[in-house]
C-alpha cells in the first residue's frame, strides 16, 4: 500500500488526477490517465484526497466538474499499480491490512461525496467499478451515449468495495441495486438514465459542453444557497450510509483475501472462466 503520510502531489505520467481552477467559478478536476483508461490505484485515491481538500477550502470555486480525458471515463481498478495487494504474515492480517485500507478510501471518498460545493460529473465510455463508484458520488451525472457502466466485482470473487451499490440502492431502489451488483451486467447510457442514475444522455461530441453549462447554472447561483441544499439533500439521502459503508469495507477485506478471489483474478489474468469453490 502506498505511503499515506507522502504529502508530495507528482507531475507529468505519475499525476492520476489533476485541478484546474477557471473563471466562472468552475474547479475542473480530471481523470488524467488516458494511456491506461484512467485506471484507478492506491494513489488515485490519495491525489483525489489531496485536491479534495484543496477545493473545499477554495472560495474561487463554486461548482466541481468531474471528467476524464481519453476514451474512457474509468475502467475500473489498475490492477498492475504498485502496492495493489496488501500483504500480511497470515489470511487473518491481510484482512486486516484489506479493511483498514478500504476504510482509508472510504475515507477520501467521503470527503469528496461531502465537498460543500456540487459536483458535476461529465462521464464517457468505459465507467466500471471504482469509476462508477466514483461517478456515483457526483451530486449531477451527465453522460454520452457510448458509456457503459458495470459493477464487475462478483465476477472477480469479491464484493463491492467502495459503496456503489448502496448508491445505486438510493438512486434506483434495492432490486436494481442487487440485480446490477450480483451479476455484474454491463449497462448502457439509456438504461442508466432510466433507473436514475444519470441525469442526462447526449452526444458524446456534446458531452464536454452540456456538463459545463450545468456547472455553469449551479455556479451562477447563491454559494450559501447551493451549498447548504447541497448538505439537506444529502443529510436526507445518506442517512445510514457510514455505518453500512463500514460493513462494506469489513465484507470487501474478507472477499479480498479469499481463496475464489484469487482464482477470480488469475482467471481474468488468463482469459478462462473462474471455477468458484465458496472459499
Amino acid at each position: 500500500m502506498i505511503d499515506i503520510t507522502d504529502t508530495e502531489f507528482p507531475e507529468g505520467e505519475a499525476c492520476r488526477v489533476r485541478l484546474d481552477v477557471e473563471k466562472g467559478g468552475i474547479g475542473v478536476l480530471t481523470l488524467c490517465r488516458p494511456a491506461k483508461l484512467n485506471a484507478w490505484s492506491w494513489e488515485s485515491s490519495r491525489q483525489l484526497g489531496v485536491l479534495t481538500d484543496r477545493i473545499r477550502f477554495d472560495d474561487r470555486i463554486r461548482v466541481v466538474l468531474l471528467r476524464a480525458e481519453g476514451r474512457a471515463f474509468c475502467a475500473g481498478i489498475d490492477v498492475t499499480a504498485p502496492g495493489g495487494g496488501i500483504q500480511g504474515d497470515s489470511v487473518a492480517a491481510r484482512s486486516r491490512g484489506y479493511y483498514e485500507g478500504i476504510r482509508w478510501i472510504h475515507e477520501r471518498f467521503a470527503a469528496f461525496a461531502r465537498l460543500p460545493q456540487p459536483v458535476v460529473a461529465a462521464v464517457q465510455g468505459y465507467c466500471l467499478g471504482f469509476g462508477f463508484e466514483l461517478a456515483l458520488m457526483a451530486d449531477v451525472r451527465i453522460a454520452a451515449d457510448d458509456a457503459v457502466f458495470a459493477l464487475p466485482e462478483a465476477r472477480l470473487g469479491v464484493s463491492v468495495d467502495a459503496g456503489g451499490d448502496l448508491r445505486i440502492a438510493r438512486e434506483a431502489g434495492a432490486g436494481w441495486a442487487k440485480f446490477l451488483a450480483l451479476t455484474g451486467r454491463r449497462i448502457d447510457a439509456d438504461t442508466a438514465h432510466r433507473l436514475h442514475l444519470l441525469q442526462q444522455v447526449v452526444e458524446p461530441a456534446e458531452l464536454e459542453q452540456a456538463a459545463r453549462e450545468v456547472a455553469a447554472e449551479i455556479a451562477a447561483n447563491a454559494p450559501l444557497a447551493v451549498q447548504a441544499v447541497k448538505r439537506d439533500i444529502d443529510a436526507y439521502a445518506d442517512a445510514g450510509l457510514d455505518a453500512a459503508l463500514d460493513r462494506v469495507a469489513m465484507s470487501a477485506a474478507l472477499t479480498l483475501t479469499s481463496d475464489d478471489a484469487t482464482e477470480g483474478f488469475t482467471a481474468r489474468a488468463g482469459r478462462r472462466p473462474p471455477e468458484f469453490r465458496g472459499a
